[in-house]
């Protein structure tokens, strides 16, 4: 029925003038595909033929030859899901009048504008994410691997092939109940650069909002358990809040612990990421982390080879009795439970840090381009993923941190410096090989 009565003429227009715009910028993701699915707009088989293809773009621009074909509502049911993924800037591009080729976000303040810096009180056992505002990079697009590079560093690295190449889920907190919390302003900015460069390197977002400490431990456990992991070459978490020393803060002022958080991804816990890389953002204030005496008594792995044949393998003589063999097949399994590989408890993370760890250390935001960590990550990793493994990625990130002055005149922060750190125990090296799929 759909297809009797297409898109309005002045609608398709509009869409094919801010085809390349949105091409570039839309983040094509299962939350948008939803929402018009729920619209009626596509069917489930077109949501599955958008979310299969293997690039931000292929998406994009598949999305974009279907809409003109369901229906007159088609064009304002796309305008609001794009409002509803939070990509209000798109919204207003399809909005605005032909002669209003630039519109501006109603909650973001314009560039020329000053953005006061409040005075913040001290808050004992904990450092404040402060906000700045200054200069950033421009963002360019994703550098693509070559088959060449892929070719010559994939047996040191981790499989990176699947597409999607994992699931990211980001967790932002803006809006604080608690009221000793300031709203993190410029955070919606973090939560919009991060989804469009995980999109672009062909992951599945998932973004949840202003979380209570107790929401956000649910979220992450049903992240761990989400089947997808199985299929897919690696997943990535990243935390955007308030902080203190070893957790970041819910809506509520509650603690969420990051080691909490990292058990949650461990060989034990979860499974299907085994031998397979996580990566952790962490944009937050820190402390010092309290060290675990626990004992590491290790972890099978899942479905994992023995280390030896064992050696319990020659043939049986015939006519054995039933005790006899009840005995060798207890001996034949206590030999093959003592020669099973096993994986440490906690194995192939990597985490980045805003801020370092100890009193007084700050990560500081800006409150219209976002976090500066979130900027460096973003721009390193859209430069350097085609040549670069993450740790050198993050490495990098540290010293364009490392430069890095504030920028808020007549504030005690003025001129304030911020220094990231990461830690690692991944195994091998992590290309992320991005727009590069090698022939099966």
């Amino acid at each position: 029925m759909l297809g009797e009565f297409g898109m309005k003429e002045r609608d398709k227009q509009v869409l094919k003038k801010r085809s390349v715009a949105l091409c570039k910028e839309m983040v094509v993701d299962e939350l948008l595909i939803q929402y018009l699915q729920a619209e009626s707009i596509l069917t489930d088989s077109m949501a599955e033929s958008i979310l299969v293809k293997e690039t931000s773009h292929k998406r994009s621009w598949h999305l974009l030859t279907l809409l003109p074909k369901r229906g007159p509502k088609a064009f304002s049911s796309f305008c609001t899901a794009l409002r509803e993924t939070e990509q209000d800037h798109l919204y207003e591009l399809l909005i605005s009048c032909p002669d209003k080729e630039r519109c501006v976000d109603p909650r973001f303040p314009l560039p020329v504008q000053e953005c006061p810096v409040p005075a913040k009180r001290a808050r004992l056992n904990e450092s404040i994410e402060m906000c700045l505002d200054t200069d950033c990079p421009v963002t360019t697009a994703v550098q693509p691997c070559t088959p060449e590079f892929y070719d010559s560093h994939c047996q040191q690295a981790y499989r990176m092939q699947s597409s999607p190449r994992g699931l990211v889920l980001v967790l932002s907190n803006v809006d604080f109940e608690a009221s000793e919390f300031e709203m993190r302003r410029g955070g919606e900015v973090d939560e919009d650069v991060l989804k469009r460069l995980f999109v672009e390197l062909n992951f599945i977002v998932v973004l949840r909002k202003n979380l209570t400490a107790q929401d956000m431990r649910e979220c992450i456990e049903k992240f761990t358990q989400r089947t997808e992991h199985r299929e897919m070459d690696c997943c990535a978490v990243c935390l955007l809040s308030h902080g203190k020393e070893g957790g970041v803060y819910g809506t509520d002022g509650e603690l969420l612990e990051l080691d909490w958080v990292f058990e949650a991804f461990d060989n034990a816990r979860c499974p299907q990421l085994q031998n397979k890389p996580k990566m952790f953002f962490i944009q937050a204030c820190r402390g010092v982390l309290p060290v675990s005496e626990e004992m590491d008594n290790g972890v099978d792995q899942l479905d994992g080879s023995e280390r030896t044949q064992s050696p319990g393998c020659e043939q049986r003589d015939a006519g054995r009795d039933e005790e006899s063999e009840r005995q060798n097949r207890e001996r034949e399994e206590r030999e093959r439970e003592r020669l099973r590989v096993k994986l440490p408890q906690r194995s192939d993370m990597i985490c980045g840090f805003a801020s370092l760890k100890g009193w007084g250390t700050a990560a500081m935001r800006n409150t219209k381009k976002g976090s500066w960590y979130i900027q460096e990550l973003n721009n390193a990793v859209r430069q350097r993923a085609r040549d670069t493994h993450l740790s050198d990625i993050l490495v990098q990130v540290n010293g364009r941190i490392k430069e890095r002055e504030g920028y808020a005149p007549g504030s005690a922060h003025h001129r304030c410096k911020e220094m990231s750190e990461f830690n690692s125990s991944l195994c091998k090296d992590l290309f992320l090989f991005p727009k590069y799929y090698p022939p099966n």
